[in-house]
């Protein structure tokens, strides 16, 4: 019985977090200027949460139980979108890891990419 009480804060402060946290969270909603750019926030989003309880499981009635979340957002950038070429400009600082380095160079990637096959198609 306890454990289902657990389960329960668990599935209530799971709820609550991802009412809090969405994609919109970490991929905002596109800005288009009047000149044709398109912007696109992107943020960094960390939670962590924890629950506990204890009660006296042979009578049950009695419980005491808890639970808490926390949630960071951490804005990272905007992909920028002008005639079909994606660049991502950062404010945050300097990627600290590989996972990081490979998400900052992938429009570019892409991009180069997408040339490469561009100039083979022509040429076929």
């Amino acid at each position: 019985m306890e454990e289902n009480r657990i389960g329960e804060l668990m599935d209530v402060t799971m709820t609550r977090i991802k009412q809090l946290v969405d994609t919109n969270t970490m991929v905002g909603e596109p800005i288009i200027t009047p000149d044709g750019i398109t912007a696109i926030p992107i943020s960094r989003v960390s939670f962590g949460f924890g629950t506990g309880g204890s009660g006296d499981v042979g009578k049950g009635k009695s419980y005491v139980g808890g639970s808490g979340a926390g949630v960071r957002v951490e804005p990272v950038g905007f992909l920028i979108i002008k005639d079909g070429v994606c660049r991502m400009i950062n404010v945050s600082s300097a990627p600290t890891n590989t996972v990081e380095r490979v998400i900052e160079m992938l429009p570019e990637l892409i991009d180069k990419a997408e040339t490469l096959v561009d100039k083979y198609v022509k040429k076929e």
